[in-house]
C-alpha cells in the first residue's frame, strides 16, 4: 500500500527538527578549544559539559517515553523545541562556567524530548514493512546536523564570534516551532493522541514489563555498545585528538569529523535494508560493527607516530557505521513490545548509548588530566592513546551482554516464528 503524502510531510518536519537538535547537541565539538579559553577550563571541566548534557539526555529517556505514551509525540516535541532553543541562546550569552554548564544541561533536556517523539510518529504514520527503513533514515539523515556543527560552526565561531554564532543557531527554534504546530499530527486520525492516565504503580508496572522483555534488554545493549565511540569523537574529543595527537590540521580534523556523519548517512539505508531482509541476524550485524570499530581503533592507537590519513579515514568511517547499527536496538525493542509500551521501551533502550557516551567522555577527560597538567596545550599523543583506550572496557562489556541476551531471545522464541514475520527479536 502506498504511503500517503501527508505521512512524508509529517516525517519531514519531524526529521528537520531532529537534524537541528543534533546540531545543537554536537555544536560544542568544534568549540571545545575555544570553550577552554572562554571559560578557563581543565579537561575534566570541558568534559563535564558533554557529560552532564548526555547524562540529562539519558536520564530523561524513560520519563520522556512515559510522557509520549501519555500526552502524544506532538506535545512533547513542542516542549523539546522550545527548551533546546532557549538553552542554546543561554549558552551563547553565558560568561561563566556555571552559566554555560546550566545551559548545556538544558540542551540535554530539550534533546531528550526529540528522538522518541520522531520514532513514535514513524510508527503511527508508516506501514510495518516500512518502519525499519524509515527509522534508519531518521537516525542517519538526522546526523546531517553534526555536519553543520563541524564545518559551518567552525566558520561561524571564527568569523562571527562565540555569542553571535550560537544566537544564530538558536534563532532556528521559532521557525521549527511554527512548522511543527501547523503540519504535525500524532496520527492520521487525530492531531493529538492521548494515553490513559496511569497511577505511579501502573507506570512502574509498565516499565518493569518493558524491561522484563529479553528483546528490550538486547536492544539496550546494542545501543549501549555501538554508537558511543562516534559520540566521543563528534561531541567533544575527536577534534583535540586528531589535532593534538594525530597531528592533522584543524581543517582536516573538521573534514574527518564531517566524514563520520557522511558514513552515518550512507550506511543507514544499507543497514536498514539488511535488517529488513534478515531480521534474525540483527544482533550479528551489531556485533560485526563492534568488531570493525575495535580493529581500526587498535590500528590507530598502536601505530608508531601519527597514523596515516587513510587509516584515520577508516577510523571515522567505522565509528560512523556505529550510529546506524545502534538503530537495530530500537527495531528489536519495537518488535518485542506492544504499541502502548513502545515509547517507554524505546526510552529504556535509548539510555544505553548515551550512558556509555557519558562514561567514555568523563573517563577520557579524567585520564588526560591524570597524565597532563589539565591544560589543553599539554595534551600529548601518549596521554590521548591511554585515554582513548578506556573504550575497550565498554566494548567488551557490551559485546558480552549482546551475546548473552541474543542467546536468551533465540532460546525463548523459535526461529520459525521469527522468520514468519509475526515477531523479529534477534
Amino acid at each position: 500500500m502506498e504511503t500517503p503524502r501527508r505521512a512524508w510531510l509529517v516525517w519531514g518536519v519531524a526529521l528537520t527538527i531532529y537534524v537541528v537538535v543534533i546540531f545543537h547537541r554536537t555544536s560544542l565539538a568544534v568549540a571545545g578549544l575555544a570553550a577552554t579559553e572562554r571559560f578557563d577550563l581543565s579537561a575534566s571541566q570541558l568534559g563535564a559539559f558533554t557529560m552532564l548534557q548526555l547524562l540529562v539526555y539519558a536520564g530523561m529517556q524513560v520519563p520522556v517515553g512515559l510522557l509520549v505514551d501519555r500526552f502524544g509525540p506532538r506535545t512533547v516535541l513542542t516542549a523539546g523545541v522550545v527548551t533546546i532553543s532557549l538553552a542554546q541562546a543561554g549558552f551563547a550569552l553565558a560568561t561563566s562556567y556555571p552559566e554555560a554548564l546550566t545551559a548545556r544541561v538544558l540542551v540535554g533536556l530539550g534533546d531528550a524530548m526529540t528522538f522518541i517523539c520522531v520514532l513514535r510518529l514513524v510508527s503511527s504514520w508508516f506501514g510495518a514493512r516500512q518502519i525499519p527503513l524509515v527509522t534508519q533514515l531518521t537516525g542517519s539523515t538526522g546526523q546531517i546536523g553534526s555536519i553543520a556543527a563541524a564545518v559551518p560552526m567552525t566558520w561561524a565561531l571564527s568569523e562571527l564570534g562565540w555569542t553571535a554564532a550560537y544566537l544564530v543557531s538558536a534563532a532556528l527554534g521559532p521557525v521549527l516551532l511554527a512548522a511543527l504546530l501547523v503540519f504535525v499530527r500524532d496520527s492520521p486520525e487525530a492531531r493529538h493522541v492521548r494515553g490513559h492516565p496511569m497511577s505511579r504503580r501502573a507506570l512502574l508496572a509498565s516499565l518493569r514489563a518493558s524491561w522484563a522483555q529479553p528483546g528490550t534488554r538486547l536492544g539496550f545493549w546494542v545501543h549501549f555498545t555501538t554508537p558511543f565511540s562516534a559520540h566521543v569523537l563528534v561531541m567533544l574529543w575527536g577534534f583535540p585528538f586528531l589535532v593534538l595527537s594525530e597531528g592533522v590540521s584543524e581543517t582536516v580534523a573538521g573534514a574527518l569529523l564531517s566524514l563520520i556523519i557522511v558514513a552515518v548517512v550512507a550506511s543507514g539505508p544499507v543497514l536498514g535494508w539488511v535488517v529488513g531482509r534478515h531480521p534474525w541476524h540483527r544482533s550479528t550485524v551489531a556485533l560485526g560493527t563492534i568488531v570493525a570499530m575495535v580493529a581500526v581503533w587498535t590500528a590507530v592507537l598502536a601505530w608508531p607516530g601519527d597514523a596515516p590519513l587513510w587509516l584515520l579515514v577508516l577510523l571515522v568511517v567505522a565509528c560512523g557505521c556505529g550510529g546506524p547499527a545502534s538503530m537495530i536496538g530500537f527495531d528489536v525493542g519495537r518488535t518485542s513490545n506492544p504499541p502502548d509500551r513502545m515509547a517507554s521501551a524505546s526510552g529504556i533502550i535509548n539510555v544505553g548509548g548515551f550512558f556509555a557516551a557519558v562514561v567514555a567522555v568523563f573517563a577520557i577527560g579524567g585520564v588526560l588530566d591524570l597524565m597532563t597538567s589539565g591544560s589543553s596545550t599539554e595534551y600529548t599523543p601518549e596521554a590521548f592513546r591511554a585515554a582513548m583506550s578506556v573504550q575497550y572496557l565498554l566494548w567488551g562489556l557490551g559485546a558480552l551482554q549482546i551475546w548473552r541476551y541474543r542467546t536468551i531471545v533465540r532460546r525463548t522464541i523459535g526461529r520459525d516464528v521469527v522468520e514468519s514475520g509475526s515477531t523479529m527479536v534477534a
